[in-house]
């Protein structure tokens, strides 16, 4: 019984294959053929000349009406983790004759869902079908598939035939991007020095560079991340801090430590808090950068995206971590938070299976423990301390 599905498959995509039905009829033509010889009778010979003659003719059209067939594949938009992704396919038939009872499977990678089939009734000559379904996502990442199957019993479904076609295609889902309303890491960022300046107005400096900048009275437009509130408060309206930028002008970087080992749900939450952080920064008009072992600085939304998109634990290290920039370190390895450059802060996700005198902390710079069992969003808006 093993044999039976392979032959079948083997059958199907280099011949094809007799249905239940063809495989009755042609029991049926053996047994008249037999009794034919038994009892010498005509009409026993005719029935089963007429069913031996129906299933050569079912063998042969089904093949036939697939040679004429060819498909294109429209661009699919890139779509975030969860949206669902439009898959269009054009099927034109090439040849002078209709081509009807037509199945066409669309083969999906697994990790993307299970193949999708449609059913077409009729492609009219040198004519074609707009074929168009939406596959569902769960996470991010690039996918990549090939194959389209096209499957045919026409006339008669005595037999059945698969061919394939090759038609590749690229699919592309976008980590999910958190709607931060605040995010402390980032807002707080370089003012650890500033805060210690003198509340009465006097300059402050920015703790990641020399650069010296006074106290103004708020305009409308300015981010509300340089409110100095203590002086605010003692002068009875705002005054905003004189900065070109947070880091005096300088870039912050959200550095993805994909180099290292993750846990799967941990690098996921990782993925997802980079794609949040990148834009909340530039929400807040900041000049913000990202960094991962294998693609080095990048910025732009679609580059950043499709670099979130596609990164994976355990990279090649083929780029050095930037010293050179205050940078928002995103890591599960508590060791690594030891080398960060002046200005930095870190998140970090604890190793559920390492053990527990691993887990040393350097909170020589300022930062927060996720917790992957909660909900990522609040645990980024909430006010974190500096240690």
């Amino acid at each position: 019984m093993k044999i039976i599905k392979p032959l079948t498959n083997w059958l199907e995509t280099r011949a094809c294959a007799p249905t239940y039905g063809g495989w009755v009829l042609a029991v049926t033509a053996i047994c008249f053929f037999g009794a034919g010889i038994n009892t010498m009778a005509g009409w026993l010979y005719a029935i089963s000349g007429i069913s031996f003659a129906l299933l050569g003719v079912a063998a042969i059209l089904p093949p036939r009406s697939l040679t004429g067939l060819s498909i294109t594949r429209r661009p699919m938009q890139p779509v975030s983790a969860g949206d669902d992704l439009t898959v269009e396919l054009e099927i034109r038939n090439q040849t002078q004759q209709p081509v009807s009872l037509l199945q066409v499977e669309d083969i999906l990678p697994f990790v993307l869902g299970k193949p999708v089939q449609k059913a077409i009734e009729t492609i009219p000559r040198q004519g074609s079908y707009r074929w168009v379904y939406y596959q569902p996502t769960q996470r991010r990442g690039i996918y990549r598939w090939h194959t389209v199957e096209l499957g045919s019993g026409a006339p008669l479904g005595l037999f059945w035939c698969r061919r394939q076609r090759d038609c590749a295609a690229t699919a592309i889902v976008y980590p999910t991007v958190l709607p931060l309303a605040t995010c402390p890491l980032i807002d707080e960022m370089g003012q650890e020095e500033s805060k210690r300046g003198d509340p009465r107005g006097k300059p402050l400096q920015t703790a990641t560079t020399g650069l010296v900048r006074s106290l103004r009275p708020y305009r409308l437009g300015d981010p509300t991340r340089l409110i100095h509130w203590r002086t605010s408060a003692r002068y009875g309206e705002l005054r905003v801090r004189e900065l070109e930028m947070v880091t005096g002008g300088q870039e912050i970087v959200i550095a993805l430590d994909s180099a290292s080992n993750w846990e799967e749900e941990n690098f996921e939450q990782a993925v997802i808090t980079a794609a949040s952080l990148y834009f909340y920064a530039q929400k807040q008009q900041l000049q913000v950068q990202l960094w991962t072992a294998s693609t080095n600085l990048i910025k732009g939304d679609r580059f950043v995206l499709e670099t979130l998109a596609a990164t994976a634990a355990l990279e090649d290290d083929s780029s050095a971590v930037p010293k050179s920039y205050p940078l928002i370190w995103l890591t599960q390895n508590p060791l690594s938070l030891a080398t960060l450059s002046q200005g930095s802060r870190w998140v970090l996700w604890p190793n559920i299976s390492s053990p527990p005198e691993q887990e040393v902390i350097n909170w020589e710079h300022p930062g927060i423990v996720l917790q992957s069992d909660q909900p990522l969003q609040p645990q980024l808006q909430k006010t974190f301390n500096s240690y």
